[in-house]
């Protein structure tokens, strides 16, 4: 399913983004705080299309288990395999956006 690859890799994107975003808004903190608030505020965003994404990959992949039966082992274990890395991200992500609020 090509479908859950591109949404894989879009998922990747709005974590690293989200990363990105929560780094500048730390480093920006103390020098310009109307613009470090608004990019923890995109940063969070990116969080929310990261979750959006990801309800729809599993939305995907049940739908197909009800009409189809199980999806591919190989794709499955590079979506778990992937899956992983991703919330490893994530966490990184919301540590950064916590540490900001902190």
């Amino acid at each position: 399913m090509k479908i859950i690859e591109i949404l894989s890799d879009k998922i990747t994107e709005e974590i690293e983004d989200a990363t990105s975003y929560a780094k500048m808004a730390i480093a920006q903190k103390d020098d310009d705080r109307s613009l470090a608030d608004d990019l923890i505020a995109i940063s969070m965003e990116e969080m929310n299309h990261m979750s959006i994404l990801h309800q729809n990959v599993v939305r995907i992949i049940e739908n197909y288990r009800r009409k189809t039966g199980e999806p591919p082992a190989a794709m499955m274990a590079v979506y778990d395999y992937l899956h992983k890395k991703q919330i490893e991200a994530a966490k990184e992500a919301r540590l950064l956006q916590e540490m900001y609020k902190g």
